[in-house]
């Protein structure tokens, strides 16, 4: 690999380093006899041995260089040698991937030409070097842990997008996913891999054999008599599917677990590095002592260069030749890694070793700068890559060890601010730095050292769900608890010491009180994180420039801890300022232009449309004016970019993606190549006033807005952001919150947990209920033993079989699981998230008092309120519950608050947003402690909630709001309390989960504000109840269309199989038809006088098309051998809960109710023939059909009410 430099002449920095020639017996310096004496230690001979000093001519800065050129020279031998290593071997010296012939699909190929990801079904890629004799071997990093098969193969192998390495006859592949190894046919092999871990692939050509090693670790022969002879060569070879990722490692850099490499080692450089670092290492450790003119040895912890010329001129020698090849990857990491990694070593914290700052200060005096740049950037990937691919060990100690180099280097603040300029971010994506990988080999982890003693709980309970009762904890259990709970705790000291380790590297990069000049090392990193966020957000499912999500979790509690350390650092500062317990974002950060908030979504719609219609409010409460002319250019300019974007993407597949084609693509490990930069949101002109100063026609000036890439020192302020806060509206106080920095990182912080850490916090609880189906295994098991018959051996030996199999499996989950609890779902993880919840229930408050402004704010601040608050309430329970966190009622109901004004909120337009809304509130009002957070909001809020959910279906997404209706009334109705189905109850008991298991939890307060706005409002309960009317009429129509098409395909002679998602279609039908009933129930025995109180001039249309509706289900449901028994009798599957029983109560309600409210029993007299002919006789239907006993009884009643009711009158 040749490094940036490579083919360009460049002037290197000349010294003096000769004495004058006037004075040749004196140096200025030092005495002659003492340069001499220091010299010769500095750069001893190969030998040791001294010359005899009548024949020794004594060294000095005049001759130094020739004596260094022969000292450096003297094993140039060893590149006579290389002929003999490239025996053997065919193709190029550097080894690299065949990205112009040897490939099959479309591939992702890193600008190394070492990395790739696949980008099609699976898609195969070789090297540009084969072999044909002699032992050889190659290492692939794996990146993601799936589909892949990594091998050998020859030229004149075929593949395909279904065949590929180790598919073909000659062709071999080991595949780590699926644990086998390939050659036309397969067998078991090998263990399973995880996403940094290293296969070596070693192939024996004088043997005739092929294997493969899994971080250093033989897996054994696994193939040998391979096909060999004349036409036979072997090239390294990967096929891989799509979105899997590993990068190659031919020689190019030293190998973890080295045999014979593909490419030769600079076996020459390597020397000569060496002994150069051994000189740099004398001038460490020797010093001179001028007054007594004698060489002493010092301490190597405490060296300085002091400005001392002697010592200055030396090194200068010595950088001469050192650092052209500082600029090879293979002897950075070789050399000064380890060299850097030997100080540290010592012990002691980063600050007791100031000579890693010291040599960074000598690199940049007396290095090119191309030069220190290439070092660094290579030294930061070597790190990035051991980091990444160490294996893990119980004391996570390589891990700590490369941290804390990363550290050493990024202290030099010069060096800090090129890494972020130029490499952190855009080439290394520094957030791996914060990801701790989770082992999914917990043995080679050593867990099972560190937790020696599994545990996992009998039955996990979550809020709502019906729970079992749970036997008594015994004495071992308890045991065994405690046991596996300090396990746990030695574990989670041990990621913290690496956590605190991540922490400093951000505190580092947070840095904003830099000593050198330019800009703070903060603001350049403010900047790379917003272009970071950037290609997440705009790139979402583009795999050249997404963050891994996983690496995203990680990160974000790293930045949450560290902007919270500098947040209350900055209090203690500024008494006046927020603390980071009172942390929001002000809410003009989202309309005056002085953030990049890309293309994501406003609730109220498009930025240009938002500018267009508020454009006074803007200039009214904000003091912002927008300029007519220049935004009616911004319109032009976004039209011709949109044309533009679609243009550049209608050609790019042609240009960068043939199909067929390898891509050069950046990756974690390259640069990325941005695609056409997304527009600032604010291109409008605005002018920005003095805030809450009166607008003349004269004062309305233009100001420009500015990008992230065009602020100046005066728009950031003297490290401050000074112009992020104007246009204040007079809704928010002038109280100081914080430095403005802050606010934007925090900004970020909400978007981040946005863009994937709220899904990949979802996707990690799978090992939780993993845990929970091998218990449940396990001690369905257990039981089935001990029921088991003496006489049966043969069963009780497979059961026992069984048992041992899910206790390994529990055994190897509950050790990973802790490992998860630590790194992912710990309570200081959980404080995080509830810090980050709380920071938006502020942030949207604070907004909301901005009226028509509010508009103005991204979708992503209630999403991540919403999904937080979900993440907090079902991710970290049972470890942790959120009920332990201080403030939880308060919360709760402030975000209750928000979510009762906001899901019918005029100043939200986008259809998704409010849908999340609605089903956030739906959610809600299902379990009772966020229920009872709802009524604990002011009256007048609950009263406008219930009022918007009580308005005309037509107008809102109808059936969120009839369900949440529903849950706020389930428990209160005829015949329903129950959480599973009742007629499933006996012929599947084991299917009798409903979708949601919750128990009843009805609100009367929110019923009683129901039942007085129906009444109140004589508009509002017409309307309300045809709507629901309208849509029950429609949901069992289609209901009843659905079954009459299973039963005619049921019928036909031909085997027929009904579509599974018709079969989902009719059940939610049906579903919908019965909560629309209770919804009617509700209503019905709320404000029964809608319907009964003639006085009002709807209630007799209304009772009318209750009583049709009404009679036509009962119709279709009750008559003997209809369409809906057959269907039911068929027990399809997906049709579990269309049964007589759920629509058939719910009919008896609404019945129930009308009759037995005796106050209007009047009212009845002239209608008794409908009361006879139509409720007595459905009613009996209806209990001999299908409802049973109860509804027997129901019927008996209410006939014999219906019989009194004249002699009453």
């Amino acid at each position: 690999m040749t490094s940036r430099g490579a083919g360009t002449a460049f002037s290197r920095r000349n010294y003096r380093l000769s004495i004058e020639s006037e004075k040749p017996k004196v140096t200025g310096i030092v005495n002659s006899k003492l340069l001499n004496d220091y010299l010769r230690r500095i750069f001893p001979s190969a030998d040791g041995i001294q010359p005899a000093a009548a024949y020794r001519k004594p060294l000095t800065f005049q001759n130094l260089q020739e004596h260094l050129d022969k000292l450096l020279a003297e094993d140039s031998g060893a590149e006579d040698s290389r002929d003999q290593v490239l025996e053997g071997r065919l193709g190029p010296s550097t080894v690299v991937l065949d990205h112009t012939s040897g490939f099959e699909g479309l591939l992702l190929v890193d600008d190394d030409l070492l990395g790739v990801i696949g980008h099609s079904n699976f898609g195969s890629i070789r090297a540009t070097t084969c072999v044909y004799k002699g032992k050889w071997i190659y290492e692939v990093l794996i990146s993601s842990q799936g589909l892949m098969q990594i091998g050998w193969c020859t030229l004149n192998c075929r593949f395909n997008q279904e065949e590929g390495v180790g598919d073909t006859p000659d062709s071999y592949a080991y595949d780590g996913n699926r644990v086998r190894k390939w050659n036309v046919t397969t067998t078991n092999y090998g263990k399973s891999w995880a996403a940094g871990d290293i296969v070596s692939c070693l192939i024996d050509l004088d043997e005739g054999t092929i294997a493969f090693c899994l971080n250093g670790v033989s897996l054994g022969t696994a193939f040998d008599n391979i096909t060999r002879g004349a036409g036979m060569a072997y090239f390294p070879a990967i096929s891989l599917s799509f979105k899997e990722s590993v990068a190659f490692n031919f020689g190019s850099r030293p190998l973890r677990y080295p045999v014979e490499v593909l490419q030769d080692p600079p076996s020459v450089d390597l020397v000569k590095a060496h002994k150069l670092l051994g000189y740099l290492k004398n001038v460490i450790h020797i010093g001179i002592d001028v007054l007594e003119g004698k060489l002493v040895e010092k301490d190597t912890s405490t060296w300085q260069l002091q400005g001392e010329p002697t010592v200055l001129i030396t090194l200068a020698h010595i950088f001469n030749h050192f650092a052209p090849l500082m600029c090879k990857v293979y002897l950075v990491e070789d050399v000064l890694m380890n060299f850097l990694l030997s100080i540290l070593e010592q012990g002691g914290s980063v600050e007791a070793h100031p000579l890693i700052q010291q040599l960074l200060d000598l690199m940049w005096l007396l290095m090119e700068d191309y030069e220190v740049h290439e070092c660094l950037k290579q030294l930061l990937m070597s790190l990035l890559r051991a980091y990444r691919f160490s294996p893990i060990i119980p004391d996570l100690g390589l891990q700590i060890h490369y941290l804390r180099l990363t550290i050493a280097v990024l202290k030099h603040e010069k060096s800090r601010k090129y890494l972020l300029n130029n490499v952190l971010f855009d080439v290394l994506r520094s957030v791996v730095f914060f990801y701790i990988k989770s082992p999914l080999r917990v043995e080679e982890a050593g867990l099972q050292e560190l937790i020696p003693t599994t545990w996992w709980p009998n039955r996990f309970t979550k809020e709502g769900k019906e729970s079992k009762e749970v036997k008594e904890e015994s004495a071992e259990e308890r045991l065994r608890r405690r046991a596996y709970d300090r396990g746990c705790q030695r574990l989670k000291k041990r990621i913290e010491v690496v956590e605190e380790l991540q922490v400093q590297i951000l505190k580092l990069l947070l840095n904003n009180k830099d000593r050198g000049g330019g800009e703070a090392s903060r603001y350049i990193f403010l900047n790379k994180f917003r272009k970071f966020l950037q290609e997440n957000a705009s790139s979402r499912g583009n795999l050249t420039v997404l963050c891994p999500p996983e690496y995203m979790v990680c990160f974000l509690h790293r930045l949450i801890s560290t902007l919270r350390c500098y947040w209350d650092g900055h209090k203690t500062k500024a008494p006046a300022a927020l603390s980071s317990e009172e942390a929001y974002v002000p809410p003009q950060l989202f309309y005056n232009g002085k953030v990049d908030y890309f293309d994501l979504q406003r609730l109220g719609g498009l930025l240009s449309h938002l500018k267009k219609t508020l454009k006074d409010d803007l200039a009214l409460k904000a003091n912002i004016l927008i300029d007519p002319a220049e935004l009616q250019a911004v319109t032009m300019d976004d039209l011709d970019e949109d044309e533009e974007s679609a243009t550049s993407t209608a050609q790019r597949p042609v240009a960068a993606l043939a199909i067929g084609g390898a891509l050069a693509r950046p990756s974690w490990l390259s640069s990325p190549t941005l695609g056409r930069a997304n527009r600032f949101l604010s291109t409008a002109a605005v002018s920005l006033m003095n805030p809450r100063r009166s607008l003349g026609t004269l004062e309305k000036m233009k100001a420009r807005t500015l990008s992230v890439e065009q602020r100046t020192e005066d728009d950031k302020g003297s490290h401050g952001n000074e112009g992020l806060l104007l246009g204040r509206p007079p809704e928010e106080p002038e109280q100081s919150i914080t430095e403005n920095s802050l606010l934007e990182i925090l900004d970020g912080i909400v978007m981040m947990y946005n863009l994937s850490v709220h899904q990949q916090l979802g996707k990690m609880v799978g090992v939780s209920d993993d845990v929970n189906e091998y218990a449940l295994a396990l001690k369905d098991t257990e039981e089935k033993i001990s029921r088991c018959p003496k006489k049966r051996r043969d069963i009780y030996e497979e059961l026992v079989k069984s048992q041992k199999v899910f206790s390994e499996k529990l055994n190897h989950l509950s050790r990973r699981l802790a490992w998860i609890n630590v790194t992912i779902y710990s309570k200081e993880k959980m404080q995080d998230i509830y810090w980050l919840l709380r920071v938006c229930i502020r942030t949207i408050e604070h907004g909301d008092r901005t009226g028509s402004l509010f508009a103005f704010m991204p979708e992503f601040y209630l999403s991540v309120a919403m999904n937080s608050y979900s993440t907090l309430k079902n991710y970290f329970s049972p470890v942790h519950c959120m009920e332990e966190l201080p403030g939880y009622e308060e919360t709760l109901t402030r975000l209750a608050a928000i979510l009762a004004k906001h899901f019918a909120d005029s100043r939200i337009v986008g259809t998704d947003i409010r849908d999340s809304l609605m089903q956030a509130l739906a959610s809600y009002v299902c379990y009772p402690h966020s229920l009872r957070a709802v009524e604990r909001i002011p009256e007048e809020q609950r009263i406008s909630m219930m009022r918007n959910l009580l308005a005309p279906y037509e107008q809102q997404p109808w059936a969120q709001t009839n369900w949440i209706l529903v849950r706020l009334w389930r428990g209160c109705g005829f015949g329903y309390r129950y959480t599973r189905l009742p007629h499933l109850l006996k012929t599947k008991p084991e299917d009798a989960n409903l979708p949601s298991l919750q128990k009843p939890c009805p609100s009367t307060l929110l019923q009683q504000h129901m039942a007085d706005l129906l009444r109140s409002d004589c508009d509002m309960a017409p309307s309300f109840l045809n709507s629901v009317l309208n849509q029950l009429n429609w949901a069992f129509s289609e209901f009843i269309g659905m079954i009459q098409e299973i039963q005619q395909a049921a019928e036909r002679l031909e085997r027929n199989f009904v579509d599974s998602r018709q079969l989902k279609v009719c059940a939610t039908c049906f579903d919908l038809s019965v909560s629309l009933l209770r919804v009617l129930e509700m209503t019905v025995t709320l404000a029964p006088e809608i319907f009964l109180d003639w006085s009002r001039p709807s209630s007799e249309l209304l009772l009318r098309r209750l009583a049709q509706l009404l009679n036509q289900v009962l119709n279709r449901v009750t008559a003997e051998r209809n369409l809906f028994d057959r269907v039911v009798n068929l027990r399809l599957p997906g049709l579990e809960s269309v049964d007589h029983y759920p629509i058939l109560v719910a009919v008896t309600g609404i019945l129930v109710r009308l009759l037995m409210d005796t106050d209007f029993q009047g009212q009845f007299q002239g209608d008794l023939s409908f009361k006879r002919g139509f409720c007595i006789t459905k009613e009996r239907q209806s209990a001999k059909t299908a409802i049973g006993g109860e509804a027997e009884v129901c019927a008996v009643t209410v006939e014999r009410n219906m019989m009194l009711s004249p002699q009453r009158n």
